[in-house]
């Protein structure tokens, strides 16, 4: 009864261990041959992929269209009817009868001033500067979303492998337990500690590769695939570089990505100024009309009539017409101009608290790898010697809850580096920041 007491918690863990094999083998089978997928390489397919982009590219091929036609004149006009045509008495309805009755068929033509249809043309230019902005900046969003996902994946695999890397001093410390308590110079006490330690070990690597899996799925949504086995070899560039200097962050604030289409928004509210400036510059058409008259009832023939009108716009209340567009359009204007400024500031209160975030985890995570970890990991080797030597167990599970709760933390840092760093890095556009 005492050894069946004693083996359970062994059974329990071997049942466990089963099914935590049986579920880090399924996705091997669903995935055969999987090709590494080196941090380069997911950047590039998450640009290439993205619906975003895609939305954004059909926006400035919609807007080139537009612009286009922008200034061409508007379509002319035909028109046909009857003039002149009697209607009452005892020759109603009768072509042959008024000398004016007539047929017609005409051609009418719009002429907006050319100072409108330049105006119209500079905003459908501007209209194009701001969607290529807007795909601009997102496709640095794009960039640094997948480098973050890539990043957290990354982050979760190494936090997994430093759990599993832990196993083997529990195993060990599971088998001195059973062998002292065999030996008579341990308790049974001790040797439910260890097995209970075990059984932690393995709920806190469940849970990390349940992150993991929860990581691989932010990086599909910006590659489109289930991501492929991440290459160590391919990691982004060290997270204590940035591709241009801190300092110059903050000098290039109006062409970091999240400012990009205000510049354009301006120039586009501008544009509209103008146009509606151009609205009290007067239009005119052109109608030319021809008419058909029918012969005379005694046979004689008449003359067909031509028709030539020239009509011109007369903006003569301005003040309550044109006027009021203009100054509407100039409140937008200076509206776009107050909002720009308000993302200005927005804008450098954000770099600069990235930048304090990831200088400071660079510290954190440097400290960490060079003493903190080394540190936990040389206690809980010492303790569990010492225990192996006949010492007492507390020390080793105290070295040992230390040692797994700063790997965990370890790789959230990680993780929090390589988010800070990924919204520093893909700031402004790839032009600015090649080498």
């Amino acid at each position: 009864m005492f050894h069946d007491y004693l083996l359970r918690p062994w059974r329990t863990l071997g049942r466990l261990a089963t099914l935590v094999l049986a579920l880090g083998l399924a996705p091997v089978c669903a995935w055969s041959a999987p090709v590494g997928q080196s941090f380069d390489d997911a950047v590039r397919l998450a640009v290439e992929r993205a619906p975003a982009l895609e939305a954004r590219r059909s926006q400035t091929l919609a807007a080139r269209e537009e612009a286009v036609r922008a200034a061409a004149l508007p379509d002319p006009r035909l028109t046909a009817g009857i003039a002149n045509w009697p209607v009452t008495g005892a020759d109603a309805f009768d072509f042959r009868v008024d000398d004016m009755t007539m047929k017609q068929i005409g051609v009418m033509q719009e002429f907006p001033a050319r100072a409108k249809r330049r105006a119209r043309q500079a905003v459908a230019d501007r209209g194009i500067e701001q969607v290529e902005a807007l795909s601009t900046a997102e496709q640095l969003a794009v960039r640094q979303g997948a480098a973050a996902a890539w990043i957290a994946l990354w982050a979760a695999q190494r936090e997994v492998a430093a759990l599993q890397a832990l196993r083997e001093p529990a195993s060990v410390a599971v088998r001195t337990a059973k062998a002292r308590l065999a030996g008579g110079s341990g308790t049974v006490t001790d040797t439910l500690a260890t097995q209970a330690a075990t059984l932690e070990l393995e709920n806190r690597i469940d849970a990390a590769e349940a992150a993991l899996e929860a990581a691989r799925a932010g990086l599909a949504r910006w590659l489109g695939t289930e991501p492929t086995d991440l290459l160590a070899e391919g990691a982004p560039r060290t997270l204590t570089e940035l591709p241009y200097a801190p300092a110059a962050l903050m000098t290039s604030i109006d062409r970091q990505g999240p400012l990009l289409p205000w510049l354009s928004r301006e120039a586009l509210a501008e544009a509209e100024v103008d146009a509606a400036i151009a609205e009290k510059r007067p239009d005119w058409s052109l109608d030319v009309t021809y008419g058909q008259r029918d012969r005379a009832p005694d046979g004689m023939s008449r003359s067909d009539m031509l028709m030539v009108e020239v009509a011109i716009d007369l903006p003569l209340f301005p003040r309550n017409r044109q006027d009021r567009g203009v100054a509407a359009r100039r409140a937008e204007r200076d509206a776009v101009a107050a909002e720009h400024e308000d993302a200005r500031r927005a804008q450098i209160e954000v770099v600069r608290r990235a930048l304090a975030e990831w200088q400071g985890l660079q510290r954190q995570v440097t400290r960490q790898e060079s003493e903190t970890l080394p540190l936990a990991r040389d206690r809980a080797k010492a303790a569990l010697a010492a225990y192996s030597g006949g010492g007492d167990l507390q020390p080793w599970l105290e070295a040992r809850r230390d040692e797994i709760e700063l790997h965990i933390e370890h790789a959230r840092r990680l993780g929090e580096l390589g988010r800070a760093w990924a919204a520093l890095a893909y700031l402004l556009p790839e032009k600015e920041t090649a080498p």
